[in-house]
């Protein structure tokens, strides 16, 4: 057990080393093959879509995973009667997008070519739910490979998909290549479907009864990721809201819509996944660290608890640091060779050394939902995401064109970081 952080962390780290690569071509070919604009309409969408996926997945993979890892119960019967709640909770968002997209794409998003991408969305997300929910056992029972290997193979068939599709949606109009981007999920969410069920248990078989809810085990399921979601879910309000609240504001101000668009853009396109690269090493550190952490804080070991936090702090610390001095001192070379653009410097400068605080919130966040913490990380992200909604707002009337955002997304990790961190040292004194 003393090994599995820095093994877990190890499959990790090489799985999402390769798909951060496989990531960042699929960036490329999706801004080279759309332009600026598509990509600012994409992610326009993106924070809805966000929102979606949390409402979708309910937080059941958190709550499969510590539940699996504590290994108190019918393991089968517990991912697998999720899938049918699971599978009605996306009927009814289907139903829902299909009746609202016309109103957020005209009246909250302010750009009409969001229609389609919008609507698509609730097709793609069913799919998600079922992958997530997979991943969430495996996750439990500290079995990274099948992660890895299905998320290597998603992004490889998603990339393929996205090569050659866009180009031809392209030609019907740029609203029809954003629709494609979002359905090109379907294909590749059900690959890593595939792939994990090829790494069930040998002699796996399953019955109508493992479909079957246990109320007990649904009330422990519930009782997580409630909370659970409800930290991801504000997080995702306060990401949806963001071009709703930007484009608004802006617009009355006196900023035209192509100038907000192409900004938009260049943050959400460029500068935040270049400055959140290094995420994928904490996001690995933090999916690895709650199955460990929560069955050693259920056994009462809080002495191990605290060192195996500790070291996931540092490990994110031994990334984070010389990020953040590249990106403080040589941003252009990174930006021009991932994306072949030098827009969004000013923004990099300002918000990296702000980021470095984002690279250990993960690995808290994680610590406090396995230690059963999850409302404190929920109470966590809720005064994070009022102080975000307050600045950006507050900073768009100011007449400062986009660094009302960039003002919004320092206060919201900072605030964020600290409180979580306060409330770990808090549960293991």
């Amino acid at each position: 057990m003393k090994n599995k952080l820095v093994k877990s962390t190890l499959i990790l780290l090489i799985g999402g080393f390769f798909t951060k690569i496989l990531g960042m071509i699929i960036r490329i070919v999706m801004t080279r093959a759309m332009g600026t604009e598509g990509i600012g309409i994409y992610m326009l969408i993106l924070p809805t879509f966000t929102l979606f996926i949390a409402l979708a997945q309910l937080g059941f993979p958190v709550a499969i995973s510590k539940l699996v890892a504590e290994d108190n119960h019918n393991n089968k019967n517990l991912v697998f009667s999720l899938i049918p709640i699971s599978m009605v909770i996306n009927a009814f968002i289907l139903i829902f997008l299909f009746m609202t997209s016309p109103f957020i794409a005209n009246n909250l998003l302010h750009e009409e070519r969001s229609y389609y991408g919008l609507l698509c969305m609730g097709f793609v997300l069913p799919f998600i739910s079922i992958s997530s929910i997979l991943r969430g056992y495996f996750f439990g029972k500290e079995r990274m490979v099948p992660h890895v290997i299905s998320n290597v193979l998603e992004d490889i068939i998603r990339l393929v998909t996205l090569f050659l599709g866009i180009p031809i949606f392209l030609k019907s109009g740029i609203e029809y290549a954003v629709a494609f981007v979002v359905l090109s999920n379907i294909v590749s969410e059900t690959t890593s479907i595939l792939v994990l069920f090829f790494f069930l248990p040998k002699h796996f078989k399953l019955s109508k009864k493992d479909f079957v809810p246990h109320v007990s085990s649904m009330k422990e399921i519930f009782s997580i990721s409630i909370p659970s979601t409800g930290s991801r879910l504000i997080g995702s309000v306060g990401y949806f809201l963001e071009p709703i609240i930007l484009t608004t504001t802006l617009l009355h101000v006196g900023y035209s819509n192509q100038f907000i668009v192409t900004e938009y853009g260049i943050i959400s396109g460029y500068v935040m996944p270049l400055l959140l690269l290094p995420s994928f090493f904490t996001g690995a550190i933090s999916q690895a660290l709650l199955p460990i952490v929560s069955k050693s804080y259920s056994r009462g070991k809080k002495v191990y608890t605290k060192s195996k936090i500790k070291q996931a702090i540092f490990f994110s610390l031994l990334v984070g640091i010389p990020a953040t001095v590249i990106f403080l001192w040589i941003p252009e070379i990174p930006l021009r060779f991932i994306y072949n653009t030098e827009e969004g410097l000013s923004y990099i400068k300002v918000l990296a050394p702000i980021c470095l605080l984002h690279y250990i919130q993960a690995p808290l966040t994680s610590s406090l939902q396995a230690m059963g913490k999850a409302k404190e990380a929920m109470l966590g992200t809720l005064g994070g995401m009022i102080l975000r909604t307050l600045f950006l707002y507050f900073g768009c009337l100011l007449k400062i064109g986009m660094w009302g955002l960039v003002l919004a997304t320092a206060s919201n990790i900072i605030y964020v970081t600290i409180h979580q961190y306060r409330h770990v040292k808090k549960v293991l004194q």
